[in-house]
């Protein structure tokens, strides 16, 4: 959460200066931007089309030097068991922080069953990972350090050999989480085309992407999931990608909310930068945003759990090229650090 910086104090209402409305919100927005500035303090720089409001709890708040001890802490590979792989080997910088594979390969060459997601704009996230079953963005940077399928560490033994560096010599779980955390919340992804076009930048698309546009928001029924600032509900649909030969080869949400109405069901992925994170769904199955397309242009798999909004679209060559070019833009700025 923002806390004013020394020396503000906001005008109180009822005072000659009161500010009401619209207009006088953006003039506190103003005066807080002004007074940071002028206290030298910086602050975390948010790519055009994303929140400005960046959500971080009361107990971690956003510095340079935890975000900076993040970063460093997020390509060490002791870290994990056999010191091959580090955060940045799943989650990627070339691949929009995942890895370009189908599912999760960690230690020893083990392999997990989903894909890894992207953490792109995840300090808006409302929940983590596909299922959903971790609540905080400090609870999930730890996961995967103690996950046997990836690291295969426990945190203390992850401690001990952290400790050994003089910049690490008091770090404790809290302070691993927080400051990990810190670093994947400035990884933003922002500033496309699309974003531009949204901002009063007509030219930002092409006249194939306006097309796509407007398949994605009506006919394609894309914006029904992936829509706000990050191009994604938070939510959970079962798109039929889990059905397989009359069964669900993994059971999504419901492992999580022993619910029947969730078997089946992932979270809904930002579509930000998609076109650097193929292959596409929870398990890496799509190779190919073409094949992404065909895949709801037919309905997908189709079983009585098929999310109600998944149906077959009918979908011209021309307007499948559309809805791709579309896509394309998308893909903007991709920040990390601060």
């Amino acid at each position: 959460m923002w806390e004013p910086a020394a020396g503000f104090s906001p005008p109180l209402a009822g005072s000659p200066k009161s500010y009401t409305g619209i207009s006088g919100m953006r003039t506190v927005c103003a005066l807080l931007v002004a007074t940071i500035a002028a206290a030298g303090e910086r602050r975390l720089d948010i790519p055009l089309g994303l929140d400005s409001f960046m959500p971080v709890p009361e107990a971690n708040p956003l510095t340079t030097e935890k975000a900076a001890m993040g970063r460093d802490l997020f390509s060490d590979r002791r870290l994990s068991r056999d010191r091959t792989v580090s955060c940045a080997t799943c989650h990627d910088p070339k691949h929009a922080f995942t890895d370009g594979k189908p599912v999760a390969e960690g230690v020893s060459g083990r392999r997990g069953k989903r894909r890894v997601p992207s953490l792109v704009n995840r300090g808006y996230g409302k929940s983590f990972f596909w299922d959903g079953r971790i609540a905080t963005l400090e609870e999930q940077v730890l996961q995967p350090i103690v996950s046997p399928a990836e690291m295969d560490m426990t945190i203390e033994e992850a401690l001990a050999g952290l400790r050994s560096d003089a910049r690490y010599a008091t770090l404790t779980r809290d302070g691993l989480a927080q400051a990990l955390a810190s670093y994947v919340r400035t990884i933003l992804a922002g500033g496309s085309p699309y974003d531009r076009y949204v901002a009063g930048d007509r030219e930002a698309l092409s006249a194939q992407a306006r097309m796509g546009l407007q398949i994605f928001r009506r006919k394609g029924n894309c914006a029904t999931c992936h829509l706000g600032p990050n191009l994604s509900d938070e939510r959970y649909h079962n798109t039929g990608i889990a059905w397989q030969d009359g069964r669900f080869t993994d059971t999504g949400r419901s492992g999580i909310t022993r619910r029947d109405q969730d078997l089946g069901a992932f979270k809904t992925p930002t579509l930000r930068q998609v076109t650097e994170r193929a292959p596409y769904m929870h398990d890496g199955s799509l190779a190919n945003l073409e094949q992404v397309i065909e895949y709801y242009d037919r309905g997908g798999n189709r079983h009585a759990n098929l999310d109600s909004e998944v149906l077959p679209l009918g979908l011209s060559r021309e307007e499948k090229q559309a809805l791709i070019e579309f896509l394309r833009s998308l893909s903007g700025v991709v920040r990390e650090g601060m």
